[in-house]
């Protein structure tokens, strides 16, 4: 899957021959004095870390310019705080991005070696989850093609999320275990190590207070490099690890307790372990904050000591530093910024106010109360003492300017930062509201609906804050790098430009109709599906035909997202192919993949559903190979790499409302995907921007799911309307697909008969019928074909490169 090169990688008046013969020359140097072996005797693995050193030489001295270049112009820093950064693999990133893939390919190809085989060999860094991680690695790669000075700061995970293996159709979580062998894209900065508190107690020191907590880790820096498209900036990826103050308590391990010895060991290490350990518990609960507070306070501590340092007056940091919360995890930042300003730096409580309000900003993503994190106040105030402290104090503040306002009561009560309707607890996205001058939603719609759902009164109180900043991807990673069969043909098409601006995408609508073009672009698309289907033989065992049409629905797996409407839908098309077989069915493969959070029930038994019908319907021979399922497991950025290029269909199929952006709508658009989905998140503009006639709408509006759920929504009428829907229900509830528990998913199907809440019933019907709409679509191959490329000409606005100059212009004041 090696990319090829867009740009040369020689120096000026130096021959390609002789820039690779340099390439190969550094690593045999860097396989010889860093490795310890010649040529001779290095194994695959040994020329895979070679490479990877030899190219981050080749990064270190434009990562050094760059921030040298920073410090000289005195230029203005973005800080984007995020617990994910789905990076994925980085060595076909930084290649393509310096230049270089086709020196380091031939210099590979000379010592008998495959770049493609060696890129396999990289584990995907185990950083994220979903959209929003990957959002924040596409982000990063744009503040550096833009040439903006930004640090990303997060954790570093030793496990991450988990990887994910499937047994039987359900789903065994197990340590990811990326940084077994070392990460050698990483360096650690033993001195940006800061000491975090936790616990203990605020007591008055002279006119002031100060907070002395109970027990302490330190975070230090590990940092990975960013480079930009042309190599223009490489920025700085800065992840905190955590060790104790005391890793060993000889005494204790001395007295027999070998156990208790290391206990400050083990609590330290818990806190950069796992990503998003499952809160259903109080331990868990503590966990997580303690987490996003180690995370905030040193990323909080770094910041101020570099405005410090070379800026003298720390009342100025709003004019060098923006801070970005990637939603509400980092929301401790407001109080953690706050407490250095007014305990460390001695500024006056209003003006620290002031400072920390101008110099944050906040990013939501999600709509869903559940999402908006809160924590018992009782917890909060045990591990923060002095961060509940300033939140009272911030407070008081806001509730008086709405009280002044005229607001109600009930506004204000929802407004406060401290939810009293019952168990008490800090309300994080409202301490990053109230705390920050900009908050931004991620698409048009989700934008609107924030502003009359779940911060409809503090918009009331800030009608100026709310804007909208419509979410991107990167072309470099989600069509260059993954799809270099795509890049070339476009590139032929309408020349270069693009790879440089995006926008340039849209010369391709004027040769949209070109049989010649779509016969190109066709033969690219089939020459993925080859691959994948290459892989999925090769790794599950399921054969599957390239000709047919793959739709897919690739994400995290969660109820509103809806992969059990698909699935549903999957059912009844068995059901039909196998009644009508008289009819002329359009081959199709349905892959999924995705992973559900380990506590989330429902989401666990849908991907077993998953497989159980696969189990089904791909051993029965009545389909006759028309239906095909597979659930492709462990679900990551390289994956996606391969199933996106390959994909026909795109499944964007929400509860409309529900979804704050999406982005993988984008890639699949990009590579060449018709999209099937519903008016929420980024469809709605997708659809502007590509024509009614190359998407396939259905279902509700997100005002008529509000509609419907306020004004008594009954699902069980609607099914028993449905004779389709009612018998794919009935099939799943019955244990058709279940035999050996016929009972297993009665529960699940009598949700849907019971509420309902995110509509799959109520969107079947219009579902069922846009997917006909599609098998008509397909068969007319030169109307697919053309659909397709104004789907990739439309869709370069969408570039994460436009997200984050609207970032840089309208909130951080960087261009």
């Amino acid at each position: 899957m090696a990319s090829e090169p867009v740009t040369g990688g020689t120096e000026p008046g130096a021959s390609a021959s002789d820039a690779v013969e340099q390439m190969k020359q550094d690593i045999l140097r860097v396989l010889r004095r860093r490795i310890g072996k010649d040529r001779r005797a290095a194994k695959q693995h040994d020329w895979y870390a070679s490479s990877i050193l030899t190219l981050r030489d080749h990064i270190i001295d434009a990562w050094i310019e760059s921030t040298r270049r920073t410090y000289e112009t005195g230029g203005k820093r973005v800080y984007y705080l995020s617990m994910e950064f789905l990076i994925g693999r980085l060595l076909r990133d930084a290649l393509s991005n310096l230049g270089v893939t086709g020196d380091m390919e031939k210099a590979l190809a000379d010592f008998g070696l495959n770049i493609a085989e060696l890129e396999e060999l990289e584990p995907d860094a185990a950083l994220g989850n979903g959209g929003l991680g990957r959002l924040a690695a596409c982000f990063m790669e744009s503040l550096a093609t833009l040439d903006i000075p930004a640090y990303g700061y997060g954790i570093r995970y030793v496990n991450g999320m988990f990887r994910q293996r499937i047994d039987d159709g359900w789903q065994v979580e197990l340590p990811e275990t990326w940084l077994a062998h070392g990460n050698p894209w990483e360096f650690e900065r033993l001195e940006s190590t800061y000491r975090i508190g936790f616990g203990g107690e605020v007591v008055a020191q002279g006119d002031g207070v100060m907070w002395e907590p109970a027990e302490h880790v330190d975070a230090t820096a590990v940092d990975t490099p960013v480079v930009g498209w042309r190599g223009k900036r490489v920025n700085t990826l800065r992840l905190w690890t955590a060790n104790p103050i005391d890793p060993l308590k000889l005494d204790a391990f001395n007295a027999g307790d070998h156990f208790g010895a290391l206990a400050e060991k083990v609590r330290a290490e818990s806190l950069v372990r796992v990503l998003y350990p499952a809160d259903s518990s109080p331990a868990g609960q503590e966990l997580r904050l303690r987490q996003e507070y180690f995370f905030t306070a040193a990323s909080i501590q770094d910041i101020v000591r570099r405005h410090v340092q070379y800026e003298g007056d720390i009342r100025t940091l709003p004019d060098k530093a923006a801070i970005q919360l990637n939603d509400t995890h980092p929301s401790v930042a407001v109080a953690e910024l706050m407490r250095v300003l007014v305990d460390e730096q001695g500024l006056e409580f209003n003006e620290a106010w002031e400072v920390t309000k101008k110099t944050v900003s906040y990013t939501n993503h999600t709509l869903l109360p559940e999402a908006l994190e809160t924590w018992p106040l009782p917890l909060f105030e045990r591990l923060l003492p002095r961060h509940m402290q300033i939140i009272y104090a911030i407070n008081s503040r806001v509730l008086r300017e709405a009280r002044k306002a005229g607001l109600t009561d009930a506004q204000i009560a929802a407004i406060s930062l401290i939810d009293e309707s019952g168990e008490r607890r800090v309300r994080m996205a409202n301490l990053a509201f109230v705390g920050a001058h900009s908050i931004n939603g991620v698409a048009a719609l989700h934008t609107d609906l924030m502003k009359v759902t779940v911060f409809a009164d503090l918009h009331a109180l800030y009608p100026d804050r709310i804007n909208n900043k419509t979410n991107g991807v990167t072309p470099r990673r989600w069509l260059q790098q993954c799809n270099p069969g795509l890049t070339s043909v476009i590139r032929d098409a309408i020349g270069p430009a693009f790879l440089d601006d995006a926008a340039r995408l849209s010369d391709l609508n004027a040769l949209a109709d070109d049989p010649e073009l779509g016969e190109r672009i066709g033969q690219v698309k089939r020459a993925n599906k080859g691959a994948l289907a290459d892989y999925i033989k090769r790794t599950m065992g399921i054969r599957l035909d390239p000709d047919a049409l793959f739709d897919v629905q690739i994400k995290r797996i969660h109820e509103y997202k809806r992969q059990l409407l698909n699935l549903i839908e999957t059912v009844a098309l068995y059901d039909q192919i196998r009644s009508h077989p008289e009819r002329d069915w359009v081959p199709r493969v349905k892959i999924f993949g995705g992973k559900a959070a380990p506590s989330y029930h429902n989401a666990k038994l849908i991907i077993k559903l998953a497989n159980d019908i696969a189990r089904r319907v791909n051993s029965d021979p009545s389909v006759g190979g028309l239906l095909k399922v597979v659930y492709v497991p462990n679900y990551n950025v390289s994956l996606a790499e391969r199933i996106i290029p390959a994909a026909d269909l795109s499944e964007q199929i929400s509860t409309a409302g529900m979804e704050a952006s999406g982005t993988g709508n984008m890639k699949f658009a990009l590579n060449g995907a018709l999209t099937i989905g519903t008016l929420d998140g980024a469809n709605v503009e997708i659809k502007e921007h590509v024509g009614d006639d190359n998407i396939v709408i259905f279902g509700l509006t997100a005002d008529e799911v509000a509609a419907k759920r306020a004004n008594g929504y009954n699902p069980r009428a609607v099914i028993e309307e449905s004779r389709e829907l009612g018998q794919a229900l009935s099939a799943i509830a019955s244990g058709v697909f279940s035999p050996d528990d016929p009972h297993r998913y009665e529960g699940l199907v009598n949700g849907i008969y019971e509420h309902d809440w995110f509509m799959c019933a109520a969107d079947f019907d219009s579902y069922t019928a846009a997917q006909r709409d599609v098998d008509a679509r397909w068969e007319d191959k030169a109307g697919w074909r053309a659909s397709a490329i104004r789907n990739i000409a439309n869709v370069g606005w969408f570039s994460s490169d436009r997200t984050i100059s609207e970032y840089a212009k309208d909130i951080w004041k960087v261009l």
